[in-house]
């Protein structure tokens, strides 16, 4: 009777680490089930934002990461984020100034931890 038992344990956990591994393996690492919908700027000629900030985001692992991260600048208006994952970056273009602080308030609402941010002057 015990091993019955312990043999239906190891089948559930079996079953739930596979289930696991295969949402990886389908939607990325975050695992949620569900495939980020990828927002896209209204405008996204860098050549139109006066504003460019270079922010390092920490705790990117997939490209439904870095969609989260460009979806949180895109979705709002007068901004165009690009991320770079392998460098775990964004590039924030804004057409009205904001402060590296409010970028990086940003970056934690969607649900990652911000680094450095710093303002690249054009050139």
């Amino acid at each position: 009777m015990s091993t019955i038992i312990i043999c239906a344990i190891l089948v559930v956990i079996c079953f739930v680490g596979i289930r696991s591994s295969m949402k990886r393996v389908s939607n990325g690492c975050c695992g949620t089930g569900d495939d980020v919908k990828k927002v896209k700027a209204e405008d996204t000629d860098v050549s139109h934002y006066p504003y460019h900030f270079e922010v390092e985001v920490e705790g990117m692992t997939c490209s439904q990461c870095k969609k989260r991260v460009e979806n949180a600048f895109n979705e709002k208006k007068g901004f165009y984020a690009k991320v770079n994952l392998k460098q775990k970056k964004a590039q924030v273009y804004a057409k009205e100034q904001i402060s590296t602080q409010e970028i990086q308030g940003i970056v934690r609402r969607s649900g990652y931890d911000p680094g450095t941010c710093k303002k690249i002057e054009s050139l």
